[in-house]
């Protein structure tokens, strides 16, 4: 699967906004060059490429890849991607935001992310077993409880974490490595909560942006692009809370009610057909169009640069909730400011994942589990802190919310750097 043109300007884009947001935060905490040299860019990608058998005999090569930032404030977390469209300067963007991320919530990790040029949807679930055990193995010598801690992403999940935990801990003479991956079965040492942490993070900010609009959850509409388990958590909490969900997508389509749609429902629909597109109880929408709905609040949920300079002056939202990585471009990112469109970022909506996968990694490493109502509590503390943190400095420097969570997080790695010195 040969990389177009067009994607690896995509995925560069996403690297130099990345980028970009590290600069502008630098620059105002008055950042030495010492410490932006080494903290702009990664520490170690690795790049591995290997055979599978595949069902009908053949053998066919994939492309897989792991980025660790620096780790400065404890070992790397991040998550594994499968897309064949995924890419090495994509990867290494997502490695960089995750650092900041877990510094942004205080957790005791610096950010990676492994990827691998697949279509998981083409492949047989023996297929997917092979691939995902042959990849871990090609990156064990990187990962570890103590070194770097993978977890889901994109089209992976408790299956494929289970997976690698046990080729890991095969390659550890057998050790079982449960503190080695989040995002595991319950059975394997996981932990409630860990599988709608992404989602239930993101209703946890939702209602605190709601608060500083001034808006009661039941006057609230929104539209969510993206019904993976992170969307369709975020749906299902909101729903709940009373609030409107006037609109979802997949990769396939959307659907629209104006009234709100019916999310129980709509959740069967999807596990029953693999998909939004076809329920009964809504009109049709494409992925374009739901983007430019009327409503409260955006939830671009699915992949990277979706909100561009070209759809961003037709947005008519209160605000925007990054559930995705990297769903705005640079450009947009500056037409929503003129516009006065409050935009949530990335590395703040999207932390409840990494924040339960810190407390699944506690208990693994302690062998002391929690129920799920101490998962939520301290989920639910952790969130509002980051939040009202951000915020707090979003006023008294008068910029954005993303340049103030990029100060929050810059600052406290570069406070951590600094105590640690440069080995030399």
């Amino acid at each position: 699967m040969p990389i177009t043109e067009l994607q690896r300007r995509t995925e560069v884009k996403l690297l130099e906004t990345a980028r970009y947001f590290f600069d502008e935060a630098a620059d105002r905490l008055g950042l030495e060059r010492s410490l932006r040299e080494l903290l702009a860019y990664p520490k170690r990608k690795f790049i591995v490429i290997f055979p599978i058998v595949m069902d009908d005999g053949r053998v066919e090569s994939f492309e897989g890849y792991r980025v660790q930032h620096h780790l400065v404030l404890g070992p790397c977390k991040g998550g594994v991607r499968y897309h064949p469209e995924v890419t090495l300067a994509e990867v290494e963007a997502l490695a960089i935001l995750a650092t900041w991320e877990a510094a942004l919530l205080e957790l005791p990790f610096s950010g990676a992310r492994g990827g691998l040029r697949c279509d998981p949807k083409s492949l047989s679930l023996p297929e997917l077993e092979r691939l995902t055990r042959r990849y871990a193995a090609e990156i064990a010598p990187l990962i570890g409880p103590e070194i770097d801690i993978p977890e889901p992403d994109l089209y992976t999940s408790e299956r494929e974490m289970a997976w690698i935990l046990d080729t890991l801990s095969m390659h550890a003479q057998g050790q079982y490595l449960a503190p080695a991956v989040t995002g595991k079965p319950l059975i394997l040492s996981g932990s409630f909560g860990r599988e709608q942490a992404t989602g239930r993070g993101a209703f946890i900010i939702a209602l605190e942006v709601l608060k500083t609009l001034g808006i009661a959850p039941k006057e609230t509409s929104v539209a969510i692009q993206g019904f993976g388990h992170s969307g369709k958590s975020f749906a299902h909490a909101m729903h709940a809370a009373g609030v409107r969900v006037i609109a979802v997508s997949d990769s396939r389509g959307g659907v629209f009610h104006a009234e709100g749609l019916d999310i129980p429902k709509l959740l069967q629909h999807k596990q029953e057909t693999g998909s939004v597109i076809g329920f009964a109880h809504a009109l049709p929408i494409s992925n374009a169009e739901l983007l430019t709905l009327s409503c409260d609040l955006l939830a671009p949920a699915a992949i990277e640069n979706q909100i561009t300079e070209e759809n961003a002056g037709a947005i008519k939202v209160r605000a925007i909730l990054e559930l995705a990585y990297g769903p705005t471009t640079l450009e947009a990112d500056r037409i929503l400011y003129d516009r006065d469109i409050l935009v949530v970022p990335d590395i703040l909506v999207n932390a409840g994942g990494v924040t339960v996968s810190y407390f699944e990694w506690v208990q693994s490493r302690a062998f002391d589990f929690w129920n799920s109502g101490r998962v939520e509590h301290r989920l639910k503390r952790f969130m509002r802190r980051a939040y009202r943190r951000v915020q707090a400095v979003c006023e008294t420097e008068n910029t954005d919310l993303r340049t103030a969570a990029y100060c929050v997080a810059v600052k406290r790695v570069a406070e951590a750097a600094r105590a640690r010195g440069l080995y030399a």
